[in-house]
C-alpha cells in the first residue's frame, strides 16, 4: 500500500471534516445524542421484526430523525444522490446481462467433469461463485448460478440445501475482494471519502479480501457437511411441474452434429435431452435408435428443459423450427371465433423479440386446434417453439399438434405485443424463467462491456460508478436485455433504503452519537493490544449487521470505528477495512444480507442453520482477517 504514508497524514483531517457540521457538544450525553440511539433502537427493532420492509424502515428513521431535527430537511435526501446507488443498480444490471448471455452455460460445460463427482461439486459451484462475485454484485452471482446449484442437486439425488448455503456464502467472500463485489466495500468507501476526502480504490481491498476468500471457499468445500440435510420448503415447490418439452432443431450446413449418430449427440448433452424421432424430407418420420447417424436438413424432435433444448441447439449449431422472424399479423379473416391481434403497424410493434411460456386455459379457442388450423404466423404474427403436455408424447408435427388444456407452450412474438396476443388466444402467462430459446445470443458483448468498465475504473480513468453506469447504458442500448428488463433486474427497495439511511448514518457522527459509543468502546479498547482492537471492531459489526442489515451496519459503524482509530491514535484505514470485512461477512442470519435471504425459502432452511455454518466461518474470518489488515494497512 504505497498511499499508506499519505493517507496517515489525511487522518488528521478527520476531526475538521467532522467538526465542521457537528454541532456543539457538552460534557455529557446532549438531546440530540439520546434522540439519535433512540432512532437507531427504533430502526433496529423494526428491522428485527421484519413486519415491515426494510426500504419502509430506511424511510420512517430517515423521517422521525428529520422530525426529531438531528438531519436538517434540506439534507434529507441527500443520501439519493450518493453514487453508490448508480453503482448498485449498474453492476446489477451487467450482472443479468452477462447471466443471458450463456457464458455461465460454457462454463458449466468446461467443468462437467468436476460436476460428476459428488464430492467436489459443492467445492466447484462455491470456488465458481467466490471467483464471479469478485467482479459482480454478489447477489447477481449468485442468482446466476442457482439454477445450475438445483440442476446439480437433481441430478446427483442431492437436496438443494447442501448447495445453496454455501453458495450464498461464497458470494459473500468472493464480493469482499474488490470495490464492486459488495455493498459494503461500496459504501465504506464513501465512508472513507467523507472523513478523508478521496475513497479507496478499486483493488484496495484485493490483499485481505482474496486472502480471505481462498481460505473461506476450501472451507466451505468441506463444511456444507454441518448443514442439516434433506432440508425442503414445499410451500416454494411449484403448484405442477412442467414437464420437459418437445421441439423440433433443424441440422443445418456445417454442423457438427453431422455425422454423428443419436447416442453421441444425446450423450454430448449429458443426458439433458432425449431424441424422440427424426424427420426426413419433411414428412417421413422415422424413431431412432441410438447408432442412426444425421444428415444435413434432419428435424431433431427433442424433448428437454428449455434450457437443455437451447444449449444443445447452440452447441450443435441447430435451427429452432419456426424460430425465426414472425411476419406481421394480418386483418382478421374468415369466420374463426379468435379474437385478433391488431397489425403490428397499428400497435407499433417493435423489433425486438420475446419469449414467453404460457399455459392453454379453460374456454380457450386453441382447444382442438393447431398452429396450422389457426394459422398463428400469419394472423397473429407468433411462433409455437416448444410444447409440453404431460403424460403423452406427440406423434406429429409440432406446427400440426393440436392444443389441449392444460398444455404448456413456448411462444416467440414482439415484446409489446405478445401477451396482448396470449389473451387473445385464451393463454395464461406463466411467471418468466428468462427463456433464451429462438432468441439471437449476445455471447462476448457483455463481457467485453464489463472488461472495459473494469479496467476503465481499475486504471483509474474514470470513477467507477460512471464506468459502471455507461456500461448498463450500453448493454440497454444494444439491447443485450430486453428493455423491460433493465428497470425489473435493479432491487429498488435495497437503493431506497440504502438512501434513506445514508443521512442518518451521518447524523450518527454529526451529532457525537459515534463519538459517544466510541468512548465506551474505547474503554476496552485502550487496555487492550492493537489487534485486539480491530478484533472487537470486526465482531462487533458482524453482530450488528444482522440486526442493522449489511447497508446500514456500514454507515452506522464506519464513522464509529473511524473515531475510535482517532481516539487511540492509529490511522483510519485497517479500521474502516475491519468494518468493511464484518459487514460484508454476514453468516450468522438469514436477514442482515440479501444473498442469505434469497437462499432461505429454496433451502428450506430455519434461521439456526445459518449458525452451524456461519459462525466456524465467522471465526476463521477473523482469524485471517485481522492479520492480514495489520499487514496490508499498517496502524501507524
Amino acid at each position: 500500500m504505497g498511499q499508506a504514508s499519505s493517507r496517515n497524514r489525511k487522518t488528521a483531517a478527520i476531526g475538521c471534516t467532522a467538526t465542521t457540521r457537528r454541532r456543539p457538544r457538552s460534557s455529557g450525553v446532549t438531546r440530540d445524542q439520546i434522540l439519535t440511539l433512540a432512532i437507531l433502537a427504533g430502526t433496529i427493532a423494526l428491522f428485527l421484526s421484519n413486519r415491515v420492509r426494510y426500504d419502509l424502515v430506511g424511510l420512517l428513521g430517515l423521517t422521525a430523525a428529520v422530525a426529531a431535527g438531528i438531519v436538517p430537511s434540506d439534507h434529507a435526501f441527500s443520501g439519493f444522490a450518493n453514487p453508490v446507488l448508480a453503482l448498485i443498480a449498474a453492476a446489477l444490471i451487467i450482472s443479468a446481462a452477462i447471466g443471458q448471455s450463456g457464458a455461465v452455460e460454457i462454463l458449466m460445460r468446461w467443468l462437467k467433469p468436476l460436476l460428476a463427482r459428488k464430492g467436489l461439486q459443492v467445492g466447484v459451484l462455491v470456488a465458481c461463485v467466490a471467483l464471479l462475485s469478485a467482479f459482480m454484485k454478489n447477489v447477481g452471482a449468485l442468482a446466476i448460478f442457482l439454477p445450475v446449484a438445483f440442476q446439480v442437486a437433481r441430478r446427483s439425488n442431492r437436496s438443494p440445501s447442501e448447495f445453496l448455503m454455501p453458495l450464498a456464502f461464497a458470494s459473500l467472500l468472493g464480493g469482499s475482494v474488490t470495490l464492486i463485489g459488495t455493498s459494503p466495500n461500496m459504501l465504506i468507501s464513501s465512508v472513507r471519502q467523507q472523513l478523508l476526502g478521496t475513497p479507496f480504490q478499486m483493488f484496495d481491498f484485493t490483499p485481505v479480501g482474496a486472502g480471505i476468500a481462498v481460505f473461506g471457499v476450501l472451507f466451505l468445500a468441506i463444511g456444507w457437511r454441518l448443514i442439516p440435510r434433506g432440508r425442503r420448503n414445499r410451500a416454494a415447490e411449484p403448484a405442477f411441474s412442467i414437464e420437459d418439452y418437445t421441439s423440433e432443431l433443424r441440422v443445418r450446413e456445417g454442423s457438427v452434429y453431422i455425422g454423428r449418430t443419436v447416442g453421441d449427440v444425446e450423450d454430448l448433452s449429458g443426458g439433458a435431452v432425449s431424441v424422440t424421432a427424426i424427420i426426413r424430407n419433411e414428412s417421413q418420420r422415422f424413431v431412432p435408435s441410438g447408432r442412426w447417424p444425421l444428415h444435413p436438413d434432419d428435424v431433431l424432435v427433442v424433448e428437454a428443459e428449455p434450457q437443455a433444448i437451447e444449449q444443445f441447439a447452440r452447441d450443435g449449431d441447430l435451427e429452432v423450427v419456426g424460430g425465426e422472424e414472425p411476419p406481421s399479423a394480418e386483418p382478421a379473416e374468415g369466420k374463426t371465433k379468435v379474437k385478433e391481434s391488431r397489425p403490428a403497424a397499428e400497435s407499433g410493434r417493435s423489433s425486438t423479440l420475446a419469449v414467453v411460456e404460457a399455459v392453454v386455459a379453460p374456454g380457450s379457442e386453441l382447444i382442438g386446434q393447431s398452429a396450422t388450423d389457426l394459422r398463428l404466423r400469419e394472423r397473429f404474427g407468433v411462433n409455437v417453439l416448444a410444447i409440453s403436455r404431460r403424460g403423452r408424447r406427440a406423434r406429429t408435427r409440432l406446427r400440426r399438434t393440436r392444443f389441449q388444456l392444460g398444455d404448456v407452450i413456448v411462444l416467440q412474438a414482439y415484446e409489446n405485443t405478445i401477451y396482448e396476443t396470449l389473451a387473445s388466444l385464451g393463454c395464461l402467462p406463466l411467471a418468466e424463467r428468462q427463456l433464451k430459446l429462438g432468441r439471437p445470443r449476445q455471447l462476448g458483448l457483455p463481457l467485453l462491456i464489463l472488461a472495459a468498465a473494469m479496467i476503465a475504473s481499475g486504471l483509474e480513468l474514470v470513477p467507477v460508478a460512471i464506468a459502471f453506469v455507461v456500461a448498463a447504458l450500453a448493454i440497454a442500448v444494444l439491447r443485450l436485455l430486453p428493455p423491460g428488463q433493465v428497470y425489473d433486474v435493479v432491487e429498488w427497495p435495497v437503493l431506497i433504503m440504502i438512501g434513506a439511511m445514508i443521512p442518518v448514518g451521518e447524523a450518527v457522527a454529526q451529532t457525537g452519537t459515534a463519538d459517544l459509543i466510541a468512548a465506551g468502546i474505547s474503554h476496552v479498547g485502550a487496555m487492550l493490544p492493537a489487534y485486539a482492537v480491530l478484533v472487537l471492531i470486526l465482531g462487533v459489526t458482524m453482530l450488528v449487521t444482522p440486526v442493522l442489515h449489511h447497508a446500514p451496519a456500514v454507515l452506522v459503524m464506519g464513522p464509529i470505528a473511524a473515531s475510535l482509530a482517532q481516539k487511540l491514535g492509529y490511522n483510519v484505514d485497517p479500521f474502516l477495512m475491519a468494518v468493511s470485512v464484518g459487514a460484508g461477512s454476514d453468516f450468522l442470519s438469514p436477514i442482515g444480507h440479501q444473498s442469505n435471504t434469497l437462499v432461505l425459502g429454496p433451502g428450506g432452511y430455519r434461521f439456526g442453520d445459518y449458525w452451524r455454518l456461519g459462525l466456524p466461518l465467522s471465526l476463521l474470518v477473523i482469524g485471517l482477517g485481522v492479520p492480514l489488515i495489520l499487514i496490508f494497512w499498517p496502524l501507524h
